[in-house]
């Protein structure tokens, strides 16, 4: 998918801190794009109003998934290894680690997915399934102590169509399973939460405001065109409490208090060596450990803000090593883009408020203390979630909301549009740039209202193709 721009600047309570960053990751760097299974596309973590005292964290893998793209629907990778970190201290490096290992199986010998609907979690009929194992890793990912939380869970089928998979939302929410210790897991398809119209890959055009180019212009639409509806995303969703993620064990007392500020970022590795052998049989061996193929979370930094040179640097790096991106966080590509296609004015390079949004944190916001430089979602765990949640966050006065963590209802695209313009340096809070939109401002299905959250994923029989984008 092409490149998503994005950009950000938050104000929190009197203070005005104009900040850049970037959204969703579809397809961001050249190697990622030849390991869909591998590709982590967004990752997202908040407090939900229906269970207050826990944090949600969700990462979606396997981009642009065509609903009816069988026989042999999307799955995760068994080769791969899928991972959610937490920095519960501000060093840059993992003290927590979700790790999600998947198996397949082939219960017939039938050239189909299934023999007939599908109406359980253990039905006969379903051939092609897949199990996974969750692991908590204490400090280091590859060397520190493992609890196991849960085996042999189900991963939910593909949502087929009406013959196969007549009540695919009980199937869905069957595969939603307690976790030892306290807590919530669920992995499996869902619609791909992320929202955006693709026009603005064509020379950044908004329907809404197409007359604003300088080049010659189109004809004006009302309303933007979500480009990712339709599509599927596979999903892992974890809900702990808040004491489990936390430096010590604790609940926050405070949006001070020195445990209150959690870092999140997702990632994916494989083993270093593949064999492959006649009629397409493949073993993997580890060599000296795993190797990290993707890295997501901050959203879109890859795209955006990374050069293609050091794209796939990226995804094999950690956050501990991100000041050798710093260059391009101080002078970000997207406003130059502002200037040559709508004339419109931005802020002047250096950018140094924008390292506090890529690499810090906001002072006052979700900055914990003694924090090294370093790229990853930051939340402040004692901010309550709210009952009405603002679709433009913190800009929009909901403190709950992005990049004080990432919410699914976040409209990221409006946002980093706004401030990438401006909006909030007080010269450049004025039109065109305090109204610039890409005319999306919701996800085409409605979000669940309880855990895991996202939408149901797309049935094959429903697929619509593209035919229907203007």
């Amino acid at each position: 998918m092409p490149k998503r721009f994005k950009t950000l600047v938050v104000a929190f309570a009197l203070s005005i801190v104009p900040l850049t960053t970037v959204a969703s990751s579809h397809r961001e760097a050249p190697l990622i794009t030849e390991d869909q299974t591998a590709d982590n596309t967004d990752v997202w973590v908040f407090r939900s109003a229906d269970r207050p005292d826990f944090v949600t964290i969700i990462g979606s893998w396997i981009p642009l998934q065509e609903p009816g793209g069988g026989p042999y629907f999307y799955n995760f990778s068994p080769d791969a290894v899928y991972e959610i970190h937490i920095d519960n201290n501000g060093d840059a490096v993992e003290d927590i680690t979700y790790s999600f290992k998947f198996r397949t199986e082939n219960r017939g010998d039938s050239s189909l997915y299934n023999l007939g609907p599908i109406t359980t979690l253990d039905d006969a009929d379903w051939l092609y399934r897949q199990f996974y194992t969750v692991t908590r890793i204490n400090g280091d990912r590859r060397t520190g102590s493992r609890t196991t939380l849960g085996t042999n869970l189900p991963v939910p089928p593909a949502n087929i169509g009406p013959k196969s998979t007549p009540d695919y939302a009980a199937l869905s929410n069957a595969a939603i399973r307690d976790l030892t210790g306290g807590g919530r897991v669920f992995a499996g398809p869902s619609d791909d939460p992320f929202f955006i119209d693709f026009s603005v890959f064509d020379l950044l055009t908004l329907r809404p405001i197409q007359q604003l180019h300088l080049v010659p212009p189109v004809s004006p639409m009302a309303n933007g065109v979500d480009g990712l509806r339709g599509f599927n995303v596979h999903t892992i969703a974890i809900q702990v409490p808040l004491s489990a993620v936390t430096n010590d064990g604790q609940a926050p007392g405070g949006a001070t208090a020195a445990n209150a500020i959690i870092g999140v970022w997702a990632s994916t590795s494989r083993p270093r060596l593949t064999i492959l052998s006649a009629g397409g049989d493949r073993t993997r061996r580890s060599v000296s450990g795993d190797v990290q193929v993707s890295r997501l979370g901050m959203p879109l930094v890859n795209e955006v803000v990374v050069p293609t040179s050091l794209k796939d640097v990226f995804n094999a790096s950690e956050p501990k090593d991100d000041a050798q991106f710093l260059p391009k966080v101080l002078d970000p590509e997207l406003p130059k883009l502002f200037k040559i296609l709508y004339n419109v004015d931005s802020p002047p390079p250096p950018r140094n408020d924008l390292v506090q949004v890529f690499l810090t944190g906001i002072p006052g916001v979700n900055m914990p203390p003694n924090v090294k430089p370093s790229e990853m979602i930051r939340i402040n765990l004692a901010v309550a979630p709210s009952a009405s949640p603002n679709r433009l966050g913190v800009i929009g006065g909901d403190m709950a909301g992005f990049p004080n963590g990432r919410r699914l209802v976040d409209d990221i695209v409006d946002i980093d549009l706004r401030v990438a313009a401006g909006v909030l340096v007080p010269a450049f809070n004025r039109a065109p740039n305090n109204a610039l939109t890409d005319g999306v401002d919701a996800n085409d299905l409605p979000f669940r209202s309880a855990f895991p959250y996202v939408a149901l994923p797309h049935r094959g029989t429903d697929s619509r193709g593209r035919s229907q984008n203007p």
